[in-house]
């Protein structure tokens, strides 16, 4: 199948319904917990450009969305949704992949971070970069933490502190980590081979 995979635009709110809908279908199939997103939320990510969408022809395929917390110290990839009928072609980790490229040219100082039961997301995750942390690692943020509320293990979090729950938390390094490490990587082999 021929995806389109973009950054969305305001042209695109029209899926809002829909891709609000499919939060709350997956969140009944996987019994594991998922926030459900309000069609209201999703639009306003679409129209801040911190959405990549996925659509077959004009259909839409799959979502994700972008979000800062801590003054811009984190970022998350949060959100990440495929259309029932194209799942199991790869297309969550082709737009996972655009969500964290995205994600860290926009925000280049920021660590990425997210939490998931979705093993699936677990893998993509790890082959993206990121490890799995405890929840200190994670923003402290309470706007991060308010999205969680719709979920049906939020109590499992508040009674914990949001120290922990049933979801894996993950971190990956800012587009910034990158450049230095690789940078400090050449030094290293420069001064091997003077």
């Amino acid at each position: 199948m021929d995806f389109t995979i973009e950054l969305a635009n305001v042209d695109d709110i029209k899926y809002a319904d829909q891709i609000s809908q499919m939060y709350a279908e997956s969140s009944k199939e996987r019994g594991t917990g998922i926030a459900v997103r309000k069609p209201e939320y999703i639009a306003q990510k679409i129209s801040k450009a911190n959405a990549i969408i996925a659509k077959n022809g004009a259909e839409l395929a799959g979502f994700c969305y972008i979000e800062t917390f801590s003054k811009g110290e984190y970022v998350s990839n949060s959100g990440l949704i495929v259309a029932h009928k194209y799942r199991g072609n790869g297309l969550s980790k082709q737009i996972k992949k655009v969500a964290v490229k995205y994600a860290r040219d926009k925000n280049p100082t920021a660590k990425l971070f997210g939490i998931t039961t979705s093993d699936i997301v677990m893998k993509i995750n790890s082959e993206l970069g990121y490890i799995p942390v405890s929840f200190k690692h994670l923003t402290t943020d309470e706007e991060f933490w308010k999205g969680c509320s719709s979920c049906p293990n939020y109590d499992i979090l508040t009674r914990n502190d949001k120290k922990m729950c049933l979801c894996t938390g993950m971190l990956a390094k800012s587009k910034e980590e990158m450049e230095f490490d690789l940078t400090h990587m050449i030094k290293q082999n420069d001064q091997k081979t003077d």
